[in-house]
C-alpha cells in the first residue's frame, strides 16, 4: 500500500447503498465510486484501489463478471473483493468465493459489520504486502550472496593465472549480449529466453572452474605444451563438469548448476568435432557451450597471456571469422561478429588491471 489512507472502490448502482457505505467508510478510508461494472473496471484501471466492495446485480456486466476480469489480470488480481449483495444462497456465495472473493455479505447490511469486515481485509493485505516486500528483499539478498559467491569461486582460477583477472568479467558479458541478440532469431526464440539468458550470465564464470585441478606448471607454462601436459590441460572441462554434478547432487535438482556444469563440460568442443573433450560437432554441441566457446576464444585472443601478448580487436575479429563453421556455430558466429563493435567496448570496459571498481 502507498502513503495515505487505504484506497476503498466501492461499486453499487443503487444510490442509497453508496451513500451509507460512504458515509460509513469516508472517515478512515480514501473512498473511490463507481455505479456500474464497466465503469469499476475503468476506476481501477486509472487507479488501482486497496479492496472493492462489489454489488452482484448490476445492469450490463454483472460483480460475478467483474470480479473474474480482476482476477484475471495480474495486475489485478491480489486486490482484496467483498462482495455485498441480496444474492444470499449457499450457492451464491460459493459461485462468489470461487471466483476470488475474500467475503461475502449479505444485503441489507450492518454498517458496523461492512467497517468491520473492509478493515480486517486491509490489515491482512497491509500484512501481505509486508511479507511479500520482505521475501523480495530476501530474495535479493540471497541472489546478489549467490553472484558473489560464484565470482569468488571463479575468481579462484583465476588467480593461478594473474594476467587473466578480468576474464571472468567480459566473457559473462559477452555471453549476455551474444544470447540477447540470439535471442531474437527464430530458431532461439523458444531456447533462449530471458530466464535461460539469466541462468548463462550468472554460470558463465564458472567455466573454467576445473582448472583448480590442473598443475601450477602446466597452467603458467610459457611455452608449448607437451602432448602428455596439454591432455592434462584438456582434462579441466572434465574435472569442472565432477565438482559441478556433485554441487548439483548435493543441492538436488538445480537449473543453474546443471546449466554451469554443461557450459564448464562444451566451450571447448568444436563445429566440425575437432574439440575436446567428447570431439562431438554441430548442433550435438549444447547452445550455451558453442555461446560460450565463441567469448571464451575471443577474449583469451585479446589478452595478454604468459604465451602471448594481446591481439588488437579487430585481429581478434578476423581470428573468429576464420573459424566460423570449423571452430564455432557459423550463425552464431554471424552474429558475433554483427556486434563486434559492442564486444570491444565491453574488451575496453574490463581491462585486466582495473576490474575491481567495474563489478555490478
Amino acid at each position: 500500500m502507498t502513503g495515505g489512507p487505504p484506497k476503498v472502490l466501492v461499486v453499487d448502482d443503487t444510490e442509497a447503498n453508496v451513500d451509507v457505505l460512504v458515509g460509513t467508510l469516508d472517515a478512515v478510508y480514501d473512498v473511490r465510486v463507481a455505479m456500474d461494472g464497466a465503469g469499476a473496471l475503468e476506476a481501477v484501471s486509472e487507479e488501482k484501489p486497496d479492496m472493492i466492495l462489489l454489488d452482484v446485480m448490476m445492469p450490463g456486466m454483472d460483480g460475478y463478471e467483474v470480479c473474474r476480469r480482476l482476477k484475471a489480470n495480474a495486475a489485478t488480481n491480489d486486490i482484496p473483493v467483498i462482495f455485498l449483495t441480496a444474492m444470499t444462497s449457499e450457492s451464491d456465495e460459493a459461485r462468489g468465493l470461487a471466483l476470488g472473493a475474500v467475503d461475502y455479505i449479505a444485503k441489507p447490511f450492518s454498517p458496523e459489520l461492512v467497517k468491520s469486515r473492509v478493515n480486517n481485509q486491509i490489515e491482512r493485505k497491509r500484512y501481505r504486502d509486508k511479507l511479500e516486500d520482505l521475501v523480495r528483499e530476501r530474495t535479493a539478498e540471497l541472489a546478489a550472496t549467490q553472484e558473489v559467491a560464484i565470482y569468488c569461486l571463479a575468481s579462484l582460477t583465476e588467480t593461478r593465472d594473474p594476467e587473466t583477472g578480468g576474464h571472468i568479467l567480459r566473457t559473462q558479458r559477452y555471453v549476455r549480449l551474444l544470447a540477447e541478440r540470439l535471442s531474437l532469431l527464430p530458431e532461439y526464440r523458444d531456447s533462449l529466453n530471458d530466464a535461460t539468458i539469466d541462468l548463462l550470465y550468472k554460470s558463465a564464470p564458472l567455466h573454467d572452474i576445473g582448472k583448480v585441478g590442473v598443475p601450477d606448471a602446466i597452467l603458467r607454462e610459457p611455452g608449448k605444451l607437451t602432448h602428455e601436459e596439454f591432455e592434462e590441460m584438456k582434462r579441466h572441462t572434465v574435472y569442472g563438469l565432477r565438482a559441478l554434478r556433485m554441487a548439483e547432487k548435493r543441492l538436488g535438482s538445480n537449473s543453474f548448476m546443471r546449466l554451469a556444469a554443461e557450459i564448464a563440460y562444451s566451450h571447448h568442443e568444436k563445429w566440425d568435432g575437432s574439440g575436446y573433450p567428447r570431439g562431438v560437432g554441430g548442433a550435438e554441441i549444447p547452445v550455451s557451450g558453442r555461446i560460450m566457446a565463441l567469448a571464451d576464444v575471443y577474449d583469451a585472443l585479446v589478452s595478454r597471456r604468459v604465451y602471448k601478448e594481446p591481439f588488437p580487436h579487430d585481429r581478434a575479429i578476423s581470428v573468429v571469422a576464420e573459424g566460423r563453421g570449423t571452430s564455432f556455430d557459423p550463425g552464431m558466429t554471424d552474429c558475433f561478429l554483427g556486434i563486434g563493435d559492442e564486444i570491444g567496448e565491453i574488451a575496453r570496459e574490463f581491462p585486466d588491471d582495473d576490474v575491481s571498481d567495474k563489478e555490478e
